[in-house]
């Protein structure tokens, strides 16, 4: 196997592939094993909360977008963020983990983590219901 391949575990026959690849691997080829990705509700509950912490919150006086508040918290629950440096030298831009890529664990938390810090800062949640489902 000389390509990068992905499956998910949902049937019997997807394990039986997964079991055909590794069976068939050339020595030295690597395998991540994540828990479940993120839901599509746990996604739409994080773009809303992030667009009631855009609309109300400030940090030193300037307001950020739902992309910089993301990175921001995703950063502040321990997940890798960085900036580089635009290629036309005019500032810089995140670079890190995307959300999608997270799992049904890693969401719950920094849903979790997001309400806990809006209730610190006073947000007023659009949709309060404080489940991460």
């Amino acid at each position: 196997m000389n390509r990068r391949a992905e499956i998910v575990l949902n049937t019997p026959a997807d394990r039986q592939t997964a079991t055909h690849w590794i069976e068939h691997a050339p020595p030295g080829s690597r395998i991540v094993f994540k828990g479940p990705q993120r839901t599509l509700e746990q996604n739409s509950r994080l773009w809303a909360m992030l667009t009631d912490v855009a609309r109300q919150k400030r940090i030193n006086g300037r307001r950020y977008s739902t992309d910089q508040w993301k990175v921001m918290f995703l950063k502040a629950c321990g997940q890798e963020a960085q900036f580089v440096p635009s290629l036309d030298g005019t500032g810089f831009i995140p670079y890190g983990q995307s959300s999608s890529d997270l799992t049904v664990a890693e969401m719950s938390d920094l849903i979790e983590f997001m309400f806990a810090w809006g209730a610190e800062n006073n947000v007023v949640w659009s949709d309060p219901q404080e489940s991460a489902a």
